[in-house]
């Protein structure tokens, strides 16, 4: 019977994430975006430094 109280906090149909475990990985998920993000906002700026392409 546990199982089944387990399975009713899990976010959405299909999902092995608790809440918490979801907003955890969505803090990750958010960080990981914004630091590639920047990294290529500043490699196209290098780029455009070196050869503007018009």
């Amino acid at each position: 019977m546990s199982d089944l109280r387990d399975r009713d906090e899990r976010m959405g149909p299909g999902t092995y994430l608790t809440p918490e475990e979801a907003k955890e990985f969505h803090k990750l998920f958010i960080t990981s975006f914004l630091i590639f993000t920047v990294v290529a906002i500043i490699a196209h700026f290098l780029v455009w430094n070196w050869r503007p392409w018009f």
